[in-house]
């Protein structure tokens, strides 16, 4: 008679699986919320066991989300996210590392964690949610608030030119950059998945609502009355098209881009750019993320999407280059070299 051993087939993991038993707390209305729901919904369609998953976040409202997700995580210190973030993929590359920041935590005090994590493409995905204010904090402007907002701690409206996230992902060289709004988690699920699979640096910014110290920050592209004119969801591969009906699109014009309505002037969809988010010459990338309205709309989905060799990868040959060339295998080895003597 044949032995035969029965291999427990593996779960197949669903939303309940991520869910903690943690009381969610946001504010009411907040787009946190969006941003939660459409990573629970993503997470099991990666096909990556729970047990490898970590989230790892710095301070603010964002800073909560490890404790809402039954999965590995950190609530670790202010901007230092991306530092922890690199420590765990180091110490395991195994492991899915996903590093939660705000606008405030990622490019004020977490500033320059954040761009050397993109600039050295470890194999980790951030997650901006980006809602142009400090939350936490009670109201005042952050690095990403626009110019003449009033808050707490400008009363007389921001002077300071804001960073544009996206601008920053290019100039640190990165290899990935999405970006999404939290009145659309399909779009957002659909780009956590992406991101996933990307082997390097992700960076997805949300665009996220305050709905208590800054309301309506992304309106023009998100309320229904005016979306389909200020954004378009760009696809690799895919004409950019958009509007009521894809009825507009963009082309470029010399060195400019332009929006263009189909029908006029003899303009058909043989004028309009294909995205190519694999291109690695950042120039068309650059100046797709500068879209914005009211003369352009805004460009969601993913933008950039490169191969680069990811910090992992060069550490690893480094290593074994330098072991292949070197005398000493261990660290007994190098306390017998040179001179020895034994005292007795």
């Amino acid at each position: 008679m044949e032995n035969t051993i029965d291999i427990p087939q593996q779960k197949t993991l669903t939303r309940k699986d991520f869910e903690s038993d943690q009381m969610v707390r946001w504010c009411p209305g907040c787009g946190d919320y969006a941003i939660l729901s459409a990573m629970t919904n993503a997470l099991p369609q990666m096909g990556i066991p729970r047990e490898n998953f970590v989230f790892v976040s710095g301070i603010g409202c964002a800073s909560r989300f490890p404790y809402y997700l039954n999965t590995y995580g950190f609530h670790t210190i202010h901007g230092r996210g991306p530092a922890i973030a690199t420590g765990v993929k180091l110490a395991n590359p195994e492991l899915s590392v996903w590093e939660i920041q705000g606008d405030g935590d990622a490019l004020a005090i977490g500033g320059n964690h954040f761009i050397h994590a993109l600039r050295r493409n470890i194999d980790i995905n951030i997650v901006l949610f980006n809602n142009e204010i400090y939350g936490l904090t009670k109201g005042q402007y952050s690095p990403t608030s626009p110019q003449g907002l009033v808050t707490k701690s400008t009363p007389y409206g921001s002077i300071e030119r804001p960073f544009h996230a996206a601008e920053l992902v290019i100039g640190a060289q990165g290899t990935f950059y999405a970006r999404t709004v939290d009145a659309n988690p399909k779009l957002m699920t659909d780009i956590f998945v992406q991101a996933v699979k990307h082997t390097g640096t992700s960076l997805v910014e949300v665009l996220q609502n305050c709905v208590i110290f800054n309301d309506g920050a992304h309106a023009a592209v998100t309320e229904k009355a005016t979306r389909d004119d200020n954004q378009i969801v760009l696809k690799h591969g895919q004409p950019m098209l958009f509007g009521k009906d894809n009825s507009k699109g963009i082309r470029l014009n010399g060195l400019k881009l332009e929006v263009v309505t189909l029908g006029e002037n003899g303009i058909t969809e043989q004028d309009i750019l294909v995205h190519d988010a694999e291109n690695d010459d950042p120039t068309l990338h650059l100046m797709l993320v500068r879209m914005a309205p009211p003369h352009f709309p805004m460009a969601l989905g993913v933008i950039r999407k490169v191969k680069a060799i990811t910090y992992e990868q060069a550490l690893k040959a480094e290593r074994e280059k330098i072991s292949a060339k070197s005398q000493y295998h261990s660290v007994d080895d190098l306390l017998k070299s040179g001179e020895v003597w034994e005292i007795k």
